[in-house]
């Protein structure tokens, strides 16, 4: 099939922000691996990130410039959400994004390609696609159950007839019963008339593209995939799980940023454990908890006695300094019986998920972890921050039946309440890990990750899907 697809030139363009560029490399890698032109759009300080990325794939990268610190009101550098993470710069960061439109224009004039890829955060690509008659997908990297929840939420509305918002509602026009509250709903700051803006247009512009692409694959959540599309009348496809493209050792170990620690390092420590034995624990690049959360978790991890992996994001003020937060003596206590690994920073999260002594992982469901912990067949811990995440958790326990919840109900950062306290840690972590009930999770989890791995091969879900979408493209061009 490689040969045909020579002929068409798809440019991706991905939202600055690691948890957005990483699953599009990924997918743009799926395009590459089957014969097509792919070229990635993005600003100068976010080349390193997907360079690493891209791994062995034939992919051009194009930059363009990130508009000017008098232009946004940013400090200079600043590129990336991961350099925005207080609400006030994270809004000027989003509204900043609508100055990439002209420098995006000028690359699709120059390149003439023949579809344009891009995030759901970018709603003006759409039009700027169209001004060159090519289709713009939108690519949020979520799976169908999120988009439908969202659809229905918008839709129908169901958040406004409740009186509180602690009041459970069902979402209507949506297979499973499926309830939530106003408190797991996205929040959005309604003072800033701009922002606002931007997120209903990227709702709508998912409406007016020609289609979606889902990094999720049939067997996993059929009825939601069936209901995007047949019931709410959306046009997607599904090719993912898009962590899965052809990666060999080196390739999972350099995925993403340069990494906290030596993949050696972890290897060996992962090596010298039991399989199943080890439980990964990280909530995503964009979560800051409390010293006084932190703490909860280290006790919660040593009262497991479950052996773990912890990503903490908070930095050391200095190399030789400890991580102050940590209950006396806790940091001598995990390295010395060798029960626990603390990575401070990026971690290369799915060479780790995919190694036979880890069983288990406590995540913030975000959709890429959730998808690379189907994808390795592993239980999980949902605990969700923010963003779409509370459906993402609601996927995982009650509709896949893969996951358990420490019982979080409202966004962080909402006042998000007390801290999950130590004993839920522990006894959601051992529920998982240990036991009948754990083992009866892990056998449905591994099933998955099969399915997961099996929708990518020749005449697989993902695969045949990726087809009609090719050929959809070539309809078109002609």
């Amino acid at each position: 099939m490689g040969n045909e697809n020579h002929e068409l030139h798809i440019i991706f363009f991905p939202f600055l922000a690691n948890g957005h560029i990483i699953p599009c490399v990924d997918l743009a890698r799926v395009f590459s691996s089957r014969g097509l032109k792919v070229t990635i759009v993005t600003t100068h300080l976010n080349v390193p990130l997907i360079s690493r990325t891209i791994g062995k794939a034939k992919i051009n990268i194009k930059t363009i410039k990130f508009p000017s610190p008098e232009e946004t009101g940013l400090p200079e550098g600043c590129e990336n959400s991961e350099s925005a993470l207080a609400p006030d710069k994270f809004i000027k960061f989003m509204k900043s994004t609508l100055l990439l439109r002209e420098p995006l224009e000028h690359v699709l004039e120059q390149e003439q390609p023949d579809c344009l890829v891009a995030d759901m955060f970018f709603p003006w690509a759409t039009d700027s696609a169209a001004k060159f008659n090519i289709p713009r997908i939108v690519f949020h990297g979520l799976g169908f159950f999120p988009l439908c929840v969202s659809a229905c939420t918008r839709q129908y509305k169901p958040q406004d007839k409740v009186s509180s918002y602690t009041e459970p509602f069902v979402v209507p026009n949506l297979p499973g019963e499926i309830t939530l509250t106003k408190m797991q709903l996205p929040q959005v700051p309604q003072h800033d008339k701009v922002f606002t803006k931007l997120l209903e247009e990227s709702n709508e512009s998912e409406l007016k593209s020609y289609g979606v692409i889902a990094n999720s694959f049939y067997e996993l959540e059929p009825v939601y995939a069936d209901h995007y599309r047949n019931e709410l009348g959306r046009k997607a496809w599904h090719l993912g799980p898009v962590s899965l493209c052809n990666r060999d050792k080196e390739e999972k170990a350099c995925r993403g940023r340069e990494a906290s620690i030596d993949e050696h390092e972890c290897l060996k420590w992962l090596q010298s454990k039991e399989p199943n034995s080890v439980i990964y624990v990280c909530f995503g690049s964009m979560t800051v908890f409390s010293d006084a959360q932190l703490k909860e978790i280290a006790m919660g991890l040593e009262a497991s006695e479950i052996p773990f992996i912890w990503v903490v994001k908070k930095k050391a003020k200095s190399d030789d300094e400890k991580l102050e937060w940590l209950p006396e003596g806790f940091e001598e206590r995990i390295e010395g019986s060798g029960k626990g690994l603390i990575i401070r920073g990026w971690a290369p999260q799915v060479m780790i998920l995919d190694h036979e002594s880890v069983g288990g992982f406590v995540t913030h469901c975000g959709w890429n972890s959730t998808l690379e912990g189907v994808s390795a067949g592993l239980p999980m811990v949902t605990w969700p921050m923010y963003g779409e995440q509370f459906y993402n958790a609601k996927f995982l326990s009650d509709i896949i039946k893969i996951g358990v919840g420490v019982g979080v109900q409202t966004w962080i950062g909402m006042g998000g309440g007390e801290p999950v306290k130590k004993d839920v840690i522990e006894k959601a972590v051992r529920r998982i890990m240990v036991g009948d009930e754990a083992e009866e999770m892990r056998n449905r989890a591994k099933e998955f990750g099969k399915m997961a791995r099996r929708a990518l091969e020749v005449g697989g879900s993902s695969y045949n899907d990726f087809n009609n979408l090719i050929e959809d493209l070539k309809s078109h061009k002609h």
